[in-house]
């Protein structure tokens, strides 16, 4: 894999993945363009899992129509200010869905297959729940 950031201006970058696509990131919390750096490992954490959760349901003939994942994170308060704590919850919605296979995609993701989250709890808690939403 390869990436690529690129300075803009102030704190602002862009970011170009070895696949071309292309994000904004940005420094500042206050007037910034995009997420910061770190926000940006929530989103992958959060989208990495997600892929996980509805491949392994779509897989076990589940009839998933949306999966919607909360990550809220807690930071260490002095620098560097990495993450403590991770937590992500998934709101899964389909027909008919199996609450057993639903919790085990989820597990599944959590402990062999999502490499963000695996590799996230080397430093921080990491946790799932999950809930089926009518």
């Amino acid at each position: 894999m390869e990436a690529r950031v690129k300075w803009l201006e102030n704190l602002t970058f862009t970011g170009m993945s070895g696949t071309g696509h292309g994000v904004v990131m940005d420094g500042d919390r206050d007037n910034g363009f995009g997420p910061s750096p770190m926000e940006m490992l929530l989103l992958g954490i959060g989208g990495c899992s997600s892929i996980d959760v509805v491949h392994i349901l779509k897989k076990g003939r589940e009839n998933v129509l949306d999966v919607e994942t909360d990550v809220k994170a807690e930071r260490a308060e002095t620098d560097p200010k990495v993450f403590t704590k991770i937590h992500l919850h998934f709101k899964v919605k389909g027909e008919n869905l199996n609450e057993t296979k639903v919790g085990r995609a989820v597990e599944l993701s959590a402990e062999k297959y999502c490499s963000a989250s695996i590799m996230l709890s080397k430093a921080a808690e990491v946790t799932h729940s999950w809930e089926l939403v009518e």
